[in-house]
């Protein structure tokens, strides 16, 4: 890898952690930090292990998502190994400037077992895009409903700007005269290597549209996903004794949660805490009540990646004494 890129790559994460640090920074210079903790310690444990425990329901939402497209591209593994690479992606997403570094790894991890790396990296990009449509319409509809309460044309902006860009990809993607045309674009003797992986997962990913009954129950699945996070944010709220209408999580959590989709803070940490309470301070929460609220679903995220973690460690490192048993020594009568 060129040294140029390198370094590209390193600043790219330094400066999204910087972002993350100062806007962290800020937001605990605006509460009363033993309030806040205070806040959090006092908080009712059996909501929070009950908030904790749907969100569980995330998890395997998103693991049986991925399994029905690898089943879909006739890549056949069994269900622990999916369930080993979904972990170790979890985990990776935490500290990882975005969500592609978890994807990387699951790329890698299961291209490794299979051998059919396109059809792999063509499940995962797919999985991922699927997502992103389903918190799309979410944050569309959201946007709508609760336009009187928002009211900011900077917020709009975002959500149009991600909804193009998904529209763009689902375009290019699955549409073939814009694919050639975009094929075309590339044209310089450079851009061959890219030209050609293109083309290459352009052929995986577009298979699927002969498999319209999985990508509806994939976009169905996708829909639940972000149904469950306002909910589970709602339940942590009731925790710390706010008492909102839970619709107005419905139309907040699923702005933020676009929001914090743009590649600025590492795992949107910050970004998604200071949105969080810019949105329920209009619906008369408080700032410190509001932060807490962020930083406890935050942590049961971190929760579930480090348990996910946990998982992908103990396995790679069973695997490794596995492949590479100690030599028997010889003893010598």
């Amino acid at each position: 890898m060129p040294k140029k890129k390198i370094f590209k790559d390193i600043s790219a994460v330094l400066l999204r952690v910087t972002i993350s640090a100062l806007l962290l920074f800020f937001l605990f210079r605006q509460v009363d930090k033993k309030n806040l903790f205070a806040i959090i310690k006092h908080a009712h444990k059996p909501l929070l292990l009950l908030s904790f425990f749907i969100l569980f329901f995330n998890y395997v939402f998103l693991l049986f998502r991925w399994q029905m497209l690898l089943k879909a591209a006739k890549v056949h593994l069994p269900l622990k190994r999916v369930i080993i690479s979904s972990a170790g992606g979890h985990f990776f997403n935490l500290f990882l400037p975005s969500t592609i570094g978890g994807d990387l790894v699951r790329s890698i991890y299961l291209s490794l077992h299979t051998k059919k790396p396109r059809e792999i990296v063509a499940t995962v990009l797919l999985d991922r895009f699927s997502g992103y449509i389903g918190l799309v319409i979410v944050a569309l509809l959201a946007v709508l409903l609760g336009w009187k309460l928002i009211q900011e044309k900077s917020i709009l902006l975002c959500i149009a700007i991600i909804t193009a860009i998904c529209a763009a990809l689902l375009l290019i993607l699955f549409n073939p005269f814009i694919y050639v045309k975009i094929n075309r674009l590339l044209h310089s003797p450079r851009a061959g290597r890219i030209r050609s992986y293109i083309r290459d997962l352009h052929r995986e990913m577009h298979i699927f549209r002969h498999h319209k009954d999985i990508m509806m129950d994939n976009l169905i699945l996708s829909l639940l996903v972000q149904i469950i996070w306002p909910l589970v944010n709602y339940i942590i709220a009731l925790s710390l004794g706010i008492k909102i209408n839970i619709a107005y999580f419905f139309i907040f959590i699923p702005i933020v949660s676009a929001i914090t989709m743009l590649p600025i803070s590492i795992g949107g940490l910050g970004l998604r805490d200071a949105m969080t309470i810019y949105f329920f301070t209009k619906a008369g929460m408080a700032k410190d009540l509001a932060f807490a609220m962020s930083l406890l679903s935050f942590s049961f995220l971190s929760i579930y990646g480090i348990i996910g973690g946990i998982i992908y460690a103990f396995t790679v490192r069973h695997r490794r004494i596995q492949h590479h048993p100690p030599h028997p020594v010889h003893q010598h009568t």
